[in-house]
């Protein structure tokens, strides 16, 4: 009996042994977990920021020599559906990506975001409003890039006065007068907000977050949804009026066919160098409404940097990230692609001060709201200001196409 338990114990033990030593063999030693591999980060941009991207890799690179071994691609992607694309595929999504503020709060809420560790320094680096569109309850989610996801005026000085932009009847005149054009994109929602926003209508997110109430198609109140609807139709009437696509309204300005248009920064430095001393950049015009004029409202926002945080290099992508938004690049930012900082220092810093599109932008900030819609609000809105647009070729009832964009815009 003794020798059987015994041979048991033997037998235990070794078993153990072999379990434990399997089990060491598993681990790899301190050294191959610590020896640096090439560090493999994609990063998400506009398109037309690729070249500038491709300079601030190169920087970030030699400022890490030594350290590790980058491979950084570039990718173009679009800002604004930016969410929509990662949250198809979190895992293979990109490592940086730049994002409009409005998706920082779905991308939060979904687990593509994780709250950035040691916030402190970039919050004091940054312009108050930029930290709170890059804010989920309290907690920041994404790094400030701009501080200019807005729109306003620019005008050719050769056809316009200061006093002139002040209508946006009296620019359709004169650029009729002219054969020439002022276009504004009623395609995009975005824009289209300007018609509504000071009028007493309103729009924006329940308090789920996620969806809209709008009021539009109101038919009470001193402007009606109605008589917003009649004032574009007489916008859209006039031959000094065109709805274009951004690239459409610079390819416009290119040959000259344009000579004011509605759109942000990023067009300033392409159009300063096409126009030269007749660019203007200004506030947006008032419009008749209702028989009288209603200043134009615009969005406002910023452009954000996201880590992502299924990233398999979490700390470099968070390094790459800052790094991006670093004063020193920022500053670059502004010089080559003409937008606004989100940095405190740049955002102040002279050259940035007396920029015409910069100054404009401040002016239209007064008229401005920070947008906060769900995305329900961009189609409804597209279909009714293309409708308009075309001049409402089937005459169908402005009121009935009013309650179908505000029943679409509220859907759940």
């Amino acid at each position: 009996m003794k020798k059987t338990c015994f041979s048991l114990l033997c037998a235990f033990l070794l078993l153990v042994s072999l379990t434990a030593c399997k089990g060491r063999e598993a681990a790899p030693p301190p050294e191959q977990e610590n020896e640096a591999g090439t560090i493999k980060l994609t990063v998400w941009g506009a398109e037309e920021d690729e070249e500038l991207l491709q300079e601030i890799f190169a920087s970030f690179q030699s400022r890490y020599a030594g350290q590790a071994s980058f491979q950084i691609t570039f990718q173009p992607q679009s800002e604004s559906n930016c969410k929509d694309v990662l949250l198809g595929d979190l895992e293979r999504g990109a490592d940086v990506f730049a994002f409009a503020d409005d998706q920082v709060s779905a991308l939060a809420a979904a687990g593509g975001l994780d709250p950035i560790e040691d916030s402190e320094a970039i919050r004091n680096a940054s312009l108050s409003a930029t930290v709170e569109a890059a804010s989920v309850g309290g907690s920041l989610y994404a790094y400030p890039l701009t501080a200019d996801n807005g729109y306003f005026l620019y005008y050719n000085k050769a056809y316009f006065s200061e006093e002139d932009i002040q209508s946006l009847e009296r620019m359709l005149e004169l650029a009729a007068q002219a054969g020439r054009l002022v276009t504004m994109d009623w395609s995009s929602a975005w824009y289209v907000y300007a018609f509504f926003g000071n009028t007493g209508l309103t729009v924006g997110l329940n308090d789920d977050g996620l969806t809209n109430y709008c009021t539009w198609n109101s038919t009470e109140g001193a402007i009606r949804g109605v008589d917003v609807a009649e004032s574009m139709l007489a916008v859209a009437a006039s031959p000094g009026f065109a709805s274009m696509t951004d690239p459409e309204f610079m390819a416009g300005v290119q040959d000259g066919s344009v000579i004011a248009g509605v759109s942000g920064v990023w067009n300033a430095v392409a159009i300063q160098e096409i126009w030269g001393e007749n660019m203007g950049a200004a506030k947006l015009p008032s419009y008749i409404c209702a028989g009288k004029p209603v200043q134009m409202a615009s969005f406002s926002g910023c452009k954000l940097i996201g880590v992502n945080a299924y990233s398999s290099y979490p700390e470099w992508a968070a390094r790459l990230a800052e790094w991006i938004i670093s004063e020193e690049n920022q500053r670059l930012r502004f010089e080559r692609r003409g937008q606004g900082p989100a940095n405190v220092n740049a955002a102040n810093s002279a050259q940035v001060q007396a920029s015409p599109a910069i100054a404009a932008l401040l002016a239209q900030s007064e008229f401005s709201q920070l947008q906060r819609v769900g995305g329900k609000f961009w189609d409804p809105v597209s279909e009714f200001a293309l409708n308009l647009a075309a001049g409402n070729p089937a005459g169908a009832s402005l009121q009935a196409q009013l309650d179908r964009l505000a029943e679409g815009v509220a859907a759940r």
